[in-house]
């Protein structure tokens, strides 16, 4: 949503997107899984007065919109992808299926997944990490507003203190609120890295991808 506080700003589009094509020109197979918030979040079901589980849908129907806006934002620049959807909406996008994900992703297409995991009571964070085990992703990535992990939010306590490195059971522990907690489990069991990062500052996913991060990186333990 960029500086807006509700919807879609095409410039913060236009600078994800730009980003995502500076990594795919290197060859990089790449696969996004997309959140709503800025739509809806779940989060706010109780003062909504809704139950969860129909929240949780509303939250991954919203994913499938931002899915489709990065698709087309992509496509602007020329850039092929495809947008697989872990619910049931195949008159707007497919379904995900294993097989084809790999297929597309070896064509040198970039997936984007929507839709969570399907599942209720179950974040972005987590279908980020399954989708990165399913199809056997080297590192996920977490791109967010701030330069890495830290003990508190650096936008509400400027005296937090940046980690550079921790490992899963590191990140478990001390309760931080990076990705939560079934996604850095599931990541641990895969030995998948993470790596935190600002979205927004320039190149920084081009530095993340190339072993060279300004943020965080969760591996080992």
């Amino acid at each position: 949503m960029g500086e807006q506080k509700f919807g879609v700003e095409h410039q913060a589009c236009q600078h994800i997107a730009q980003a995502i094509k500076e990594v795919h020109s290197l060859g990089v197979q790449m696969g996004i899984v997309v959140g709503g918030g800025n739509i809806f979040r779940g989060s706010q079901a109780a003062s909504f007065g809704f139950d969860r589980t129909p929240a949780d849908h509303i939250g991954m129907l919203a994913t499938t919109i931002n899915g489709l806006v990065l698709q087309q934002t992509l496509a602007s620049l020329g850039i092929e992808s495809r947008v697989m959807s872990a619910l049931n909406t195949d008159q707007i996008v497919e379904p995900f299926h294993w097989g084809r994900a790999l297929n597309s992703l070896q064509k040198g297409i970039i997936l984007i997944f929507v839709g969570g995991t399907g599942n209720p009571y179950f974040t972005t964070d987590s279908a980020a990490a399954l989708r990165a085990s399913e199809i056997q992703a080297e590192i996920l990535l977490k791109a967010t507003k701030v330069d890495g992990i830290f003990s508190e939010d650096p936008k509400k306590n400027p005296q937090a203190i940046k980690f550079d490195q921790l490992t899963y059971s590191e990140v478990l522990a001390k309760q931080l609120n990076v990705m939560d907690a079934t996604a850095i489990a599931l990541c641990r069991e895969s030995q998948i890295p993470i790596c935190v990062f600002n979205l927004f500052e320039q190149g920084a996913m081009m530095k993340a991808v190339c072993g060279q991060p300004k943020g965080s990186l969760v591996m080992g333990g």
